[in-house]
């Protein structure tokens, strides 16, 4: 409490005059000012923002130059505000006592600082980031202009908690939170920024790319941890007894995290899995589209996503039909009647494969006489394609259908089985059982 009397008796100091002619007209006309002030802004905002087509004016110009665009017209009204204010003080301060126009100045400042910090903030895409920073940001200013700042901090120190040799308060845990997320932010931005850089680097592999992406987002991430720690004031010797704490976790309950992180950074070292890849893990088929620190997403095509553990990828046998190309053979089974003609058969079914737009040429399909079946001549179609991320069913379905055509076109028949049932009366058998048939 004696440090918000101190604040209030300081805040009575710095207006002594305004105290005095608190009963003067001279208020009044301030808060008519500001109203009036207030109202003007208002209005030529909306008129303003209601005439200007920000879209095709900033057409062309850089992201981060559009952001601040939009927030500069958002907010016009209030700049229009401090115009107004800043010119009529100006004309009070040459006619009248400076107390007479206090208020306006306030007004001036802490408007000034809403749309400084605004602008600023803009940048900021996370909206509760936004939120935080922008509200953290305007109540220290407001709290400097008004010259409460001392008085409060000192009052947010006063309250703490004491672990071990660490001395923690509110004012460390407000001010830690704010820079966290202000350095957390800053490190995500520019982790963002290199990883579209590197992704328009065609020397890299895709899998050198999301390592160095993935390494860079981890140190920016410490790196700001701690520049946040340091600038609060907590010596990081202190963490010791933390770290200790990590350590004993991970050696008895969080072996499998760890395990999965370093598979993680294996699978992106040796480029054995990489984003777009066709893998085959246990009864599991599909393609590779994101590669986290802990997990693998394999999409399966039929609305499911499969998060798999890196580990499993490392210790487990996986088939990886793009490894080293991305050409993928396929392969079609059917059987006609054995009144077919084989090399017939052979010609007509690499002719129909090459008639489906997927199928690659070179390699060209081929057709191998498999065996004869029961009731059929069995033959395989083996065929490439180049594109096994956009689907494999699709492309067996299409060739399917081809054989299927070609087939009714040049009079070949896909038999089905036919069963024939044939009984016959066998004759008793003769024996010592007594059950001989009647004489002759």
């Amino acid at each position: 409490m004696d440090g918000v009397q101190s604040g209030i008796a300081s805040l009575a100091d710095t207006l002594p005059k305004l105290v005095a002619e608190l009963s003067s007209f001279w208020l009044l006309v301030q808060f008519g000012i500001l109203l009036a002030a207030g109202a003007i802004g208002t209005v030529a905002g909306i008129l303003i923002r209601r005439r200007v087509d920000l879209t095709s004016v900033t057409m062309g110009w850089p992201p981060m130059l559009k952001l601040l665009a939009r927030s500069f017209l958002e907010c016009v009204g209030t700049i229009i505000f401090i115009v107004i204010l800043f010119i009529v003080r100006e004309a009070m301060l040459s006619l009248t006592w400076p107390s007479r126009s206090y208020l306006l100045g306030v007004a001036v400042s802490l408007a000034t600082a809403w749309v400084v910090i605004a602008l600023v903030t803009s940048l900021i895409r996370n909206q509760f980031i936004h939120r935080v920073v922008s509200i953290g940001a305007w109540t220290f200013a407001a709290l400097d202009i008004l010259g409460l700042r001392m008085a409060v901090r000192a009052e947010l120190d006063s309250y703490a908690l004491v672990v071990g040799g660490l001395r923690i308060s509110a004012l460390t845990v407000i001010k830690g939170t704010v820079l966290l997320l202000f350095t957390l932010w800053i490190a995500n931005a520019f982790s963002d920024f290199v990883d579209r850089r590197l992704r328009t680097v065609n020397d890299l592999t895709p899998s050198v790319q999301v390592l160095i992406s993935k390494v860079l987002r981890i140190l920016l991430i410490t790196f700001a941890i701690f520049i946040v720690l340091s600038s609060v004031g907590i010596d990081l010797s202190a963490l010791a007894f933390f770290s200790g704490a990590i350590g004993l976790g991970v050696g008895f309950g969080l072996q499998k995290i760890v395990s999965n992180l370093v598979s993680g950074i294996i699978l992106l070292a040796d480029k054995s899995i990489k984003p777009g890849d066709v893998v085959t893990i246990g009864d599991q088929v599909g393609w590779v589209t994101n590669m986290g620190a802990r997990y693998t997403s394999v999409d399966t095509r039929d609305g499911r996503e499969i998060l798999i553990p890196n580990e499993d990828f490392v210790t487990q046998q996986v088939i990886n039909w793009s490894y080293s190309d991305n050409r993928m053979m396929l392969k079609s089974l059917f059987g006609v009647s054995y009144d077919s003609n084989p090399h017939h058969v052979r010609e007509v079914a690499v002719a129909a494969a090459l008639k489906v737009p997927r199928v690659l040429h070179d390699p060209a399909p081929v057709c191998y006489f498999e065996e004869f079946g029961d009731s059929s001549l069995n033959f395989s179609l083996r065929y490439w394609i180049a594109d096994p991320n956009n689907g494999i069913i699709n492309v067996r379905a299409p060739v399917m259908l081809a054989l299927w055509d070609a087939f009714k076109e040049a009079g070949i028949e896909i038999p089905y089985p036919v069963r024939d049932v044939r009984i016959t009366r066998e004759a008793p058998m003769r024996g010592k059982t007594g059950l001989e048939p009647p004489g002759d």
